[in-house]
């Protein structure tokens, strides 16, 4: 008997709610060097669809959204909306509902350089793990309007990928 979602092969793409697309646009795309794929929208209903089928105020207005790809495979689903009372507070990670979005690089301290030379907010230096992570190195920075983003990187694997598996 198996157990889980049946079907599931992989994450498709990872949405978020920005305050403004073009900010975000050239943040990811001349920033980061994801590439920009197509645009939708605007969306809105005069009925209930926007609770029913997204969860948000029912006369939300999805203004548009952009997908870029990231690194060749990720795939960002980026809104930018306009509802009545909406909360437009960053989440913290402690927060319920907080997230980062964590970017796989080769060489760490090329990347961090890279970061704080486009003026980009480092949080700190870059972290060696332990643990079953040992081997790898992070560091938070943030996007423009202050969502987290994560840089790792474990070119040698992490000490978990090296451990044997229990026989």
């Amino acid at each position: 008997m198996s157990t889980g979602l049946p079907g599931l092969t992989r994450v498709d793409h990872i949405g978020f709610t920005v305050p403004d697309l073009e900010e975000a646009r050239a943040f990811l795309v001349d920033v980061l060097g994801c590439e920009y794929m197509y645009t939708l929208g605007p969306y809105r209903h005069d009925d209930d669809w926007m609770t029913e089928h997204l969860g948000v105020h029912p006369r939300a207005v999805m203004r548009e959204l952009h997908f870029f790809r990231c690194g060749g495979q990720a795939i960002f689903e980026v809104f930018e909306y306009s509802a009545p009372e909406q909360d437009m507070t960053v989440p913290r990670n402690s927060d319920v509902g907080g997230h980062h979005i964590a970017l796989y690089v080769d060489d760490m301290d090329t990347a961090v350089a890279y970061l704080k030379s486009q003026g980009v907010t480092v949080m700190g230096d870059p972290t060696a793990s332990s643990g079953p992570s040992q081997g790898q190195r992070w560091v938070y920075f943030l996007a423009p309007w202050g969502m987290q983003f994560e840089l790792v990187s474990y070119p040698h694997g992490k000490a978990f990928d090296r451990q044997s598996p229990a026989g």
